[in-house]
């Protein structure tokens, strides 16, 4: 049982936690709660070591069994320290270290989303969670966007990052990747989204609300959509306007699949 504050593993952890730079050096990432390491568990991620306190409620002890037995180290953890150690107002007495990787980005993708200076982890987690449910095949994150394996990214996307391709890309690499795709970039001053044709292959790009897309998104393409609001809103955070605008997407995809079976 660890109970000392010095012990490596809970270093290692703080570490990886706090700084993007000590998760791309070491290759790992922390997930924390019942869920996120159960479903770690679903997509045989590779975990380096788990750590639990005696508060865990009975899922969590269940949870702890299948990790021994799938011959995972697991190793208790005073619960003091674990909730020292914990990003969350309610720490579920669980944690995982789990290797950094990327999921492969599938031959020929059609649908890709590109979220561009997003820097707000929760609006980041909810793209990605609304992408992987909307059923994009990857998401390129280009500089100047958060980190995606930071905590606060990892629980809004709610288990996203162990089924969607999640790349971190330069321009030049993006660029070269959706080649063979339609490039729209959502814009307040665009194109409504209802009227645009969006059911060929494409990426999506969203920018950040405060700032827009970056030159370099900009650069990509002409074709700008927006979303239709008759409120008096200036515009919806890029969460919000970037799940509209992925459903969209779908429900176009949709429509043209009935059309096509009906024909």
């Amino acid at each position: 049982m660890i109970t000392s504050s010095q012990n490596p593993k809970l270093k290692l952890v703080r570490a990886l936690l706090g700084r993007p730079k000590e998760r791309r050096e070491t290759e790992a990432f922390v997930v924390e709660g019942v869920r996120l390491v159960e479903e770690a568990v679903k997509a045989n991620w590779q975990f380096q070591f788990v750590l639990f306190s005696d508060g865990l409620g009975e899922r969590g002890k269940e949870l702890v069994k299948t990790l021994t037995a799938n011959q995972i180290e697991v190793e208790e953890t005073s619960g003091d320290l674990l909730q020292n150690l914990s990003e969350t107002e309610t720490p579920q007495g669980i944690l995982a270290v789990l290797q950094l990787s990327n999921l492969p980005i599938p031959d020929s993708p059609n649908f890709v989303l590109i979220p561009d200076q997003i820097r707000d982890p929760g609006n980041l987690g909810t793209l990605l969670r609304t992408a992987a449910a909307a059923g994009a095949q990857a998401a390129l994150l280009p500089p100047e966007t958060t980190d995606a394996f930071a905590p606060k990214v990892l629980r809004a996307g709610m288990g996203t990052h162990f089924r969607l391709p999640i790349h971190s890309m330069t321009w030049d690499e993006i660029r070269e990747q959706i080649k063979d795709l339609q490039i729209y970039l959502a814009d307040m001053n665009g194109r409504s989204c209802w009227e645009t044709d969006l059911h060929q292959p494409l990426a999506l790009i969203i920018g950040s609300e405060a700032e827009g897309a970056s030159e370099e998104a900009r650069k990509l393409t002409a074709q700008k959509i927006a979303i239709p609001m008759p409120g008096n809103i200036e515009s919806l955070n890029a969460g919000v306007a970037g799940s509209v605008l992925m459903f969209e997407v779908l429900r176009q995809s949709s429509l043209n699949t009935r059309d096509t079976k009906g024909h």
